[in-house]
């Protein structure tokens, strides 16, 4: 059985999220929340909370769920839109270029590897 959870218009580049999803995938939900809740990296508390959204929402599906089964199964970072934060930076002979600044879509899925 498989839950799914998205952490949407996350403000960060997905670049850096990737890094952190990197570490846990694959791994059970008790060790990605307890190395997620050691590293410095920014996305990591974005990450964790994702997990515990998704760990939640398995639970929501069955309630006679063993949660020591489930394990990270896909995690990645898609790119937002960024419309809404529109910065400029002034730049030679007048003109003006955008400054990006970056906006995450974070999916993690977690099952107990068990079809339904």
């Amino acid at each position: 059985m498989e839950a799914v959870a998205k952490a949407r218009f996350q403000r960060i580049s997905p670049r850096k999220a990737r890094v952190v999803l990197n570490m846990v995938r694959g791994k059970s939900v008790a060790d990605a929340l307890n190395e997620l809740r050691f590293t410095t990296k920014s996305a990591a508390p974005i990450v964790a909370k994702a997990i515990s959204s998704a760990i939640a929402n398995a639970k929501q599906k069955n309630e006679e769920l063993n949660l020591d089964d489930l394990f990270v199964k896909t995690a990645f970072a898609d790119m937002a839109p960024n419309q809404h934060m529109r910065r400029w930076r002034p730049r030679a002979q007048g003109r003006a270029t955008r400054i990006l600044k970056g906006m995450s879509h974070i999916t993690v899925v977690v099952s107990d590897g068990e079809e339904s």
